[in-house]
């Protein structure tokens, strides 16, 4: 009986198991391609990850100082825009240039400027901006290398500047505070091109490229140019105030685009030259005092204004830029124009075929004899600038005047700014 229940029971759990049923493999094609497609995927993983660590480059930029021994103290040093300011500066960047290029990490090395110098008893402190590119796995061993470099450039004195290279500090920065520290000082581009590539017989100006220029609107159409010089103040020429002087007539905007307005500001107060008289082209200037301040952009900042005694020689290349007629009575663009002249002799302007003796010690003559480039209507009061030696641009002129535009022998007639530079100096305090 016990044998009989056992059977049953037996039974019964026989009965109670999982039937199994017989597995087939997968075909061997589709086992070679999940295979193919689990090894793509982690290549392609592994690819992305050493390009972005090893290959793929980010720009860095660090700011840091040093200091230049033995120098008598003169607090021109301190003041961006002075000879001597320019003078050791330019000493300074070649230095360092030449150090990154002849190194070698010469790849990676983008810029390097002093930002600014500070008179300490009889040395001066530099401080200096500079960017790199490296990939990211490289960051820490690229800071090194740069600190090295700059290490033993110091080390090496020459016979106009000595420097201590023990006092060398390097850190780095954050690309929007490199930016700020650019945007804040005179005259630097943050887009450049490889010409000047209308203001008539121009070209369309890109981006960023002449951030100082701005549109002097009269009830909200362009009506002349004019030059951002402070957060507050630009320059312009006096004969765009013909009309009416009231600052609720006149609005300021920038960029490169006239239309729709970018960054539009409210005019606070029209200062007009004194001795400026209508119809006459004798001190042909006016400061623009703005309602609120210009937050300055990598496309929006001011440029430098010369010292009364910066010289712009005859034949040095000078750019005019504006959103004036494209020929005279012709149309106007949207798009800022520039143009590239030439600054010309004021004996030769003034010669019987060309304004026989019109212009005065106060002006500036730029262009070409034989025409075709030219300022043009609706540039008035816009800038003329030069670049220095270390590519820093300066006001050297205002669009003042001259027979229609881009005829031969009638180049156009500018405010020759070094010869205001006090006048300006007391309207502003720049």
């Amino acid at each position: 009986m016990l044998a009989r229940w056992y059977d049953q029971l037996a039974g019964v759990v026989r009965q109670t198991r999982p039937v199994t049923f017989s597995r087939r493999s997968l075909p061997l094609w589709m086992i070679a391609l999940i295979v193919f497609g689990v090894l793509t995927i982690l290549g392609i993983t592994i690819g992305l990850l050493v390009h972005f660590l090893v290959v793929e480059s980010r720009i860095y930029y660090y700011s840091g100082s040093f200091k230049v021994l033995n120098i008598t103290y003169n607090k021109n040093y301190e003041k961006e825009t002075s000879p001597e300011n320019n003078h050791l500066s330019k000493i300074l960047e070649t230095k360092m240039s030449d150090a990154f290029e002849a190194s070698n990490i010469y790849r990676q090395y983008i810029n390097s400027q002093v930002i600014k110098l500070v008179p300490e008893n009889n040395n001066v402190i530099a401080h200096i901006w500079l960017m790199f590119k490296a990939p990211r796995a490289m960051k820490r061993n690229t800071k090194s290398k740069i600190e090295n470099i700059l290490y033993q450039m110091l080390r090496k004195n020459s016979d106009f500047i000595t420097t201590d290279p023990k006092s060398l500090t390097l850190m780095e920065i954050s690309k929007v505070a490199a930016e700020k520290i650019i945007n804040t000082l005179c005259g630097r581009r943050a887009r450049t091109s490889a010409t000047y590539d209308k203001v008539k017989g121009g070209s369309s100006a890109q981006e960023g490229e002449w951030p100082w220029q701005a549109s002097l609107k009269k009830n909200g159409k362009h009506y002349c140019g004019a030059s951002l010089i402070s957060e507050r103040y630009l320059v312009t020429a006096a004969h765009c105030f013909k009309m009416t002087k009231n600052p609720k007539n006149y609005t300021v905007s920038f960029g490169t685009r006239v239309s729709p307005p970018y960054m539009l500001h409210y005019v606070q107060e029209i200062i007009i030259h004194e001795n400026y008289f209508y119809g006459k082209h004798r001190n042909d200037i006016a400061i623009i005092k703005l309602t609120e301040k210009v937050s300055f952009k990598n496309d929006v900042h001011r440029v430098c204004l010369p010292e009364a005694t910066q010289i712009f020689p005859p034949g040095d290349g000078v750019v005019v830029t504006g959103w004036g007629a494209l020929s005279y009575n012709g149309e106007y663009p949207v798009l800022l124009q520039k143009a590239p002249l030439g600054i010309i002799a004021t004996n030769i302007c003034n010669a019987k075929e060309a304004y026989n003796g019109l212009v005065e010690d106060e002006m500036l003559c730029a262009g070409y004899l034989e025409g075709n480039i030219d300022a043009c209507q609706g540039d008035s009061g816009g800038p003329l600038v030069h670049p220095n030696n270390r590519n820093i641009w300066y006001l050297a002129g205002i669009v003042s005047w001259g027979l229609e535009c881009g005829k031969p022998n009638k180049p156009g007639v500018y405010m020759r700014v070094t010869s205001y530079r006090s006048w300006i100096a007391s309207k502003t305090g720049i």
